[in-house]
C-alpha cells in the first residue's frame, strides 16, 4: 500500500478541501452520499486534525450517476493499480475498484477520493465481512446538512491497517461513543480482527 507522499509523487498533489467544498459540488445530485475517512471522525469528535485528502462515499451502484452528474465539472477516475478516466458512457467499472479520484483536468490536483460501499437504498454491508450489515440509515448521521459515516463504521474500516492516525481518531472517539456504538464496533472488530489491539479498550 503507497503512502499519501508516493501517492503525491506518483500521481500528483490534492487540493485542501473540507466537507463544505463537497457539499457545494454535490448540492444538487440526486443520489446519496456522505463524508467518510478522517473527516467523518472529526465532525463527530470536534477535534481538528490534518488530512491528506477528502472521502466522499457513495453506493458502488451510483457509479455511473455521479459520473453522468460531474460530466464538465470534474474527470472521474477509477482508481485500482493505474488511473483509467471513467466517462458518462464507459468504461465499465473494473471489479477491484473501491475508489474513484475527481479533479477537473490533468492540470490541477485530485480533489475527492470517492470510496465505492457496497450499499443500497437500505442496506449497508461491510466490505471487510459481507456478513456484517446494518441498515443505511443507522451509518449516517447528519451535522450543518451535511451527511457523515457514524464514527463506529469509520473506524471498523480504518482498523484493518490501523496507522497511527487510526489509532488517534479511534481514542479521540472513545469517550464520545454511547454504549450502543462502542458494543457494535466491538462486536463486528471480533468477528473481522478478532486480534485487534483496539478490542482491549472497548
Amino acid at each position: 500500500m503507497l503512502s499519501h507522499d508516493e501517492i503525491t509523487r506518483l500521481y500528483g498533489p490534492w487540493k485542501h478541501n473540507t466537507p463544505a467544498d463537497a457539499a457545494l459540488l454535490l448540492m444538487d445530485y440526486p443520489g446519496q452520499w456522505w463524508i467518510a475517512g478522517g473527516w467523518a471522525i472529526e465532525a463527530f469528535t470536534g477535534i481538528s486534525r490534518v488530512h491528506d485528502d477528502l472521502d466522499i462515499g457513495i453506493p458502488r451502484t451510483d457509479v455511473p450517476l455521479l459520473c453522468s452528474f460531474l460530466h464538465q465539472k470534474m474527470d472521474v477516475w477509477a482508481a485500482t493499480g493505474s488511473l483509467t478516466p471513467m466517462t458518462e458512457v464507459g468504461p465499465e467499472l473494473p471489479e477491484d475498484c473501491d475508489n474513484l479520484w475527481l479533479r477537473p483536468s490533468g492540470a490541477e490536483p485530485w480533489e475527492y477520493d470517492v470510496l465505492l460501499d457496497d450499499a443500497d437504498t437500505v442496506t449497508w454491508t461491510c466490505k471487510r465481512d459481507p456478513s456484517i450489515t446494518r441498515p443505511l440509515a443507522d451509518v449516517l448521521w447528519q451535522q450543518d446538512g451535511v451527511t457523515f459515516l457514524r464514527p463506529e463504521v469509520q473506524l471498523l474500516l480504518k482498523a484493518k491497517r490501523a496507522r497511527p492516525k487510526d489509532t488517534l481518531d479511534f481514542e479521540a472517539c472513545l469517550p464520545a461513543l454511547d454504549q450502543g456504538s462502542r458494543s457494535w464496533l466491538a462486536d463486528a472488530l471480533r468477528q473481522v480482527h478478532p486480534d485487534h489491539p483496539w478490542l482491549h479498550k472497548l
